[in-house]
């Protein structure tokens, strides 16, 4: 199993929510975060903003559906064709194991 978590910004959100839940993939945590990248933040005028608003994407996925899923936010997310500063990052880390309370049963 593996743990995505995808950074991205907040306007291009439900429309990864949406592909992601037509693609077969509902199961999404979403937490509003803030933060900077490369851009070190954006100046407008004379003011500087440190720190940006984004949207945190979290999901377990089985490991042969990684890629499936990557693509998707990678598709809906990225401006232009070539995609710009800000547009986000996605880490993937693995996972040991999956424990559903409710049911006190192991996997997803």
């Amino acid at each position: 199993m593996k743990l995505l978590q995808a950074i991205i910004r907040p306007e291009k959100s439900s429309t990864v929510l949406s592909e992601l839940k037509e693609a077969g993939f509902p199961a999404v945590t979403k937490m509003d975060v803030a933060g900077r990248g490369k851009q070190r933040g954006v100046k407008v005028g004379n003011i500087h903003y440190d720190e940006l608003p984004k949207e945190l994407l979290m999901m377990v996925l089985e490991d042969e559906d990684k890629d499936d899923v990557i693509k998707i936010i990678m598709k809906t997310v990225r401006s232009g064709k070539e995609g710009s500063y800000g547009d986000g990052k996605i880490f993937v880390s693995d996972v040991e194991e999956a424990n559903t309370i409710s049911s006190n049963s192991k996997g997803l």
